[in-house]
């Protein structure tokens, strides 16, 4: 029998081509579902997770920065005020650097109309008021060290430690409180991400559990094969033909057989 005869025999039914296509397509859902809740993960670990402690790192940075700058007001002598300042370019830099690394992220807005680009733009701008006021603070101390008399350099000074004080301060609080905001929205879409993460798991869960039962309720009833009468009793399909008698000119001469005679005329001969 060759292999295209056999295909023809063998051609599947429109029952195991349905049940075929549902398995298929429960499989597809499964990795498309898989996928989206393994996407998710991976962004709320590098996008949130690790956003988080940045933008706690910020905070702290600009704490630093803060002290740094009093501490350089406190400065005895040009020597220790050129020893304390010599950092906070660097501070500057990193604080500058995780603000910029964070805003170049997937950034989103939450279900309640939280934008995280909104916010992180807020922190940007407070930050760069602050460090002009802070710049302007260290120029004046710059200032104190080349003047040409005590009562001038008395005078610088003062006005350093107000311009810390009255215009530096503000705006410190401003970013402190555009980075709370912007914590505050990171954990409202982290938590979004995590009901559409579970809302995912769960629809597929339902959808593999309805289709599971529907495919079983196909491979019990629905494919099942009608069998034969005649093969459940276990009678033979059809009968085998019986062989033909074979006439006398096929095979030669028969035998010669003597006519048989009734008993009647058994009993008269005798």
């Amino acid at each position: 029998m060759s292999i295209r005869v056999q295909f023809r025999r063998r051609r599947p039914g429109l029952a195991q081509i349905l049940v075929s296509l549902m398995i298929a397509g429960l499989g597809l859902i499964g990795a498309k579902a898989l996928g989206q809740v393994d996407e998710d993960l991976r962004i709320m670990y590098t996008e949130y997770t690790l956003a988080a402690t940045d933008l706690a790192h910020i905070s702290a940075d600009v704490i630093r920065f803060r002290n740094t700058i009093i501490r350089s007001l406190e400065a005895p002598t040009q020597k220790d005020f050129e020893r304390i300042t010599a950092s906070l370019p660097n501070q500057r830099a990193r604080i500058q650097h995780a603000v910029d690394r964070y805003a170049s992220a997937s950034l989103r807005v939450s279900r309640s109309g939280r934008s995280e680009p909104e916010d992180i733009k807020a922190v940007q701008e407070s930050l760069d008021a602050y460090f002009a006021a802070a710049s302007q603070t260290i120029l004046l101390m710059n200032q104190l060290w080349i003047a040409k008399s005590p009562e001038e350099a008395a005078a610088l000074r003062n006005k350093a430690e107000l311009q810390a004080a009255d215009n530096s301060g503000p705006k410190l609080i401003q970013v402190s409180l555009a980075l709370d905001r912007l914590l505050e929205t990171v954990a409202e879409v982290a938590k979004d991400m995590r009901d559409e993460g579970t809302r995912t798991i769960r629809q597929t869960s339902a959808a593999l559990m309805v289709g599971s039962l529907l495919i079983a309720f196909l491979n019990l009833f629905a494919t099942r094969r009608a069998t034969p009468p005649a093969a459940e009793s276990g009678t033979p399909l059809s009968e085998p033909m019986p062989s033909p008698t074979p006439r006398p000119d096929e095979n030669g001469p028969q035998p010669f057989a003597l006519p048989l005679e009734s008993p009647d005329s058994l009993i008269r001969r005798d």
